[in-house]
């Protein structure tokens, strides 16, 4: 029979115990459908009773969102769901040190920190490698953060411009056809690189930027023939580049550059037969000294649970198929012979 056992956890006010618990306790709520334990609530204080193992897990849990808390780390449903995931996998204590590392301050005062350890891991790479791959599924933060380490980057001096690049795939990359200057030609494909540093940043810190050449932002077809120095440069979407457009890009690297290229192989729109440069260069590369690839899972997606369900539900169904393809190969090879 396993012991009991109670603990109580005591919060410094209701502001705390409210921010912990949730809005109507609904982070308690996950709390009691995680835990075999008894969660009581009074007022500022909680009282966790049940079998001794369960129990310590779960004022783990709560003792590490505390800590968090008290930090400066809005508790969201995210930390809630990635803390018990952590806590159960043995990793409670990597909750610790996980939100501690603020890589900026947005011009609206938020804290850019990691918030899985993918994340981490993929931050840690960018910082220690010349060129970093970035693969993952959407939600795991690959673009965002790539350019929050670009903005780091300028500010503390170690490049002095940032080059934002993506192919535009959908018109072909022939822009020509497309109403407008290039600026308007390109803007569809490259928002969401607008949308990330105007977050940083700020309106007119980014303006201002942009006005003066320190930040680019073009479509991959445009960096044929340059050598970028001295620059962050970022290749979003890169699953859908060719083999040659993904080596023409990766030769441009200059002295005193990074490259961070990111993109996810669910999700490529290349035409039938076409092999993705993205998936191509991950394989050929793997072991090349200053090349570092991370490879982000659905449990590192920060969107809504029910986008981190779509994407394992896809991964799975992806699964399926391929499964079945090759079990249909398997049955010609059987009956042609």
């Amino acid at each position: 029979m396993q012991q009991a056992l109670e603990r109580q956890i005591v919060f410094e006010d209701h502001k705390e115990a409210y921010a912990l618990l949730g809005d109507r306790d609904e982070f308690l709520q996950v709390f009691r459908e995680n835990f075999d334990c008894q969660f009581i609530s009074r007022g500022e204080q909680l009282e966790i009773l049940g079998e001794a193992a369960e129990v310590k897990m779960a004022a783990t849990l709560v003792e590490e969102l505390q800590y968090l808390y008290r930090q400066g780390t809005t508790i969201t449903m995210h930390e809630v769901r990635y803390g018990i995931g952590l806590v159960r996998g043995g990793k409670g204590e990597a909750l610790h040190t996980l939100f501690g590392d603020t890589i900026l301050v947005t011009a609206r005062g938020r804290h850019v920190r990691p918030k899985t350890l993918g994340q981490r891991l993929y931050l840690d790479t960018i910082r220690h490698n010349s060129i970093t791959f970035g693969i993952g599924p959407a939600g795991t933060g690959k673009t965002y953060l790539a350019v929050v380490m670009a903005v780091a980057a300028l500010r503390n001096k170690e490049v002095r411009r940032i080059i934002l690049t993506r192919p535009a795939v959908e018109a072909g990359e022939r822009l020509g056809f497309l109403p407008g200057d290039l600026q308007d030609k390109v803007d569809p494909y490259l928002r969401p690189l607008y949308d990330a540093l105007q977050d940083i940043l700020g309106q007119d810190s980014y303006q201002k930027l942009m006005a003066k050449g320190i930040i680019e932002i073009a479509p991959l077809a445009y960096m044929r023939g340059r050598t970028l120095e001295d620059a962050f440069v970022i290749l979003d979407e890169a699953q859908n580049t060719t083999d040659k457009q993904m080596k023409m890009f990766l030769t441009r690297l200059g002295f005193g550059s990074r490259m961070v290229v990111t993109g996810d192989l669910g999700q490529v729109d290349l035409p039938r037969g076409v092999a993705s440069g993205l998936r191509e260069a991950s394989q050929v590369l793997k072991d090349v000294k200053g090349i570092g690839i991370v490879r982000m899972a659905p449990v590192d997606v920060i969107r809504h649970d029910v986008v981190t369900r779509i994407v394992e539900a896809y991964g799975a169904w992806e699964e399926k198929k391929k499964k079945e393809k090759e079990q249909r190969d398997k049955q010609r090879e059987v009956r042609a012979k």
